[in-house]
C-alpha cells in the first residue's frame, strides 16, 4: 500500500504542476497580446479602418468657442469621414485680430497641414507663435476626438 500511496502523491504533484504551468502559459500569452496591441495601436487602427471601409470621423462642420485673454473666438472644424478638410476662425472681431495678430496665420497654417493629411502629433509648433499654436492645436485635437467614431 505504501507504494501506491507514493504514486498517488507524485501524480497529484504532476497534476498541480501541469495546471500551474498551463495557467502561466495562458497568462504569458495574454500579456504578450495586450502589450503588442498597445505598441502600434494607431498605425494598425488606421490601416484596419481603411481595409474595413469604416470611417474615422463623423462628417460635418463643428464649432467651438475658445477663450483667449478676455476675448472669445469661434474655431470651426470641417471634417470629412476620413480626414480634416479645414480649420477656420469664424466671426473674428477686429479687436481680437488686432490684439492677437498671429491668430489668423496660425489657424491657416494648421489648416493646411491637417488638410494635407498630417496628424495632430506631426504638427510642429514654431517658437514665434508657440502659445497661440498650442491653444489652437489643443482645441482642434479635442474637437477631433469628440467627433471620432
Amino acid at each position: 500500500m505504501s507504494g501506491t500511496r507514493i504514486v498517488v502523491l507524485q501524480l497529484r504533484k504532476v497534476i498541480y504542476t501541469a495546471i500551474f504551468v498551463g495557467i502561466g502559459i495562458i497568462a504569458l500569452i495574454f500579456l504578450i497580446v495586450m502589450l503588442s496591441s498597445d505598441k502600434g495601436g494607431k498605425g494598425r487602427e488606421s490601416a484596419s479602418v481603411a481595409e474595413e471601409g469604416e470611417h474615422l470621423y463623423e462628417a460635418g462642420v463643428y464649432t467651438k468657442e475658445i477663450q483667449i485673454g478676455d476675448a472669445t473666438v469661434n474655431l470651426q472644424l470641417s471634417l470629412d469621414e476620413d480626414n480634416v478638410k479645414s480649420v477656420e476662425l469664424v466671426n473674428l472681431d477686429e479687436s481680437v485680430e488686432t490684439m492677437y495678430p498671429l491668430m489668423q496665420p496660425t489657424v491657416e497654417k494648421i489648416s493646411k497641414e491637417l488638410a494635407a493629411g498630417r496628424g495632430m502629433e506631426e504638427i510642429v509648433i514654431s517658437k514665434e507663435s508657440q502659445y497661440t499654436e498650442k491653444i489652437i492645436v489643443e482645441s482642434v485635437s479635442k474637437m477631433m476626438e469628440e467627433h471620432r467614431k
